[in-house]
């Protein structure tokens, strides 16, 4: 009995996390379109936090203008970048982002972290194919941008910024 519900539990964990879209591909990197809503309301950056809350507008302009170039990746940024894609619901983005606010502000000026509210920005999230939160896209200047599912240990994020993205 023990053993059932710790396996239920683990897998409402799992669970728990999941957003709906499709798989992350190249194919969905490069020529996806989509028309979201924006949201100019920029909460989080007016109370000093140093990652930096995107909407569509903000996406392609900062980030990758997918309506422009739909059949190739090109970073519209001049530092390389991580885009946290999560939900204020969730537990496991929730225990992220304090690393991710001591990222932006350790290699401020070097990096640059956005953050991508998936539950604001639905469409988007489809684009890039968000399954589970929290997801994140890291983008060199030059080069194809890479993802990985789940919440990672500052360590792991430190050697990720250093090995691919300063590189």
């Amino acid at each position: 009995m023990k053993k059932a519900l710790i396996i239920v539990a683990l897998a409402l964990s799992v669970l728990s996390c999941s957003g709906q879209g499709k798989n992350i591909g190249q194919e969905a990197i490069k020529g996806k379109t989509a028309t979201i809503k924006t949201n100019n309301n920029n909460k989080q950056n007016q109370k000093g936090m140093k990652t930096q809350e995107l909407t569509k507008a903000d996406f392609l302009s900062k980030v990758y203008n997918y309506e422009k170039n739909p059949n190739a990746w090109k970073y519209e940024g001049d530092k390389p970048a991580i885009v946290d894609f999560y939900a204020s619901w969730c537990g496991p983005c929730k225990m992220l982002a304090p690393t991710l606010e001591a990222l932006a502000e350790e290699y401020d000026g070097k990096v640059v972290i956005y953050k991508v509210n998936t539950e604001n920005e639905q469409e988007l999230a489809s684009v890039f194919g968000i399954r589970s939160i929290p997801t994140m896209l890291f983008i060199p200047v030059s080069g194809q941008p890479q993802m990985a599912q789940g919440a990672m240990a500052k360590a792991d994020l430190k050697q990720i910024i250093e090995d691919v993205l300063l590189k």
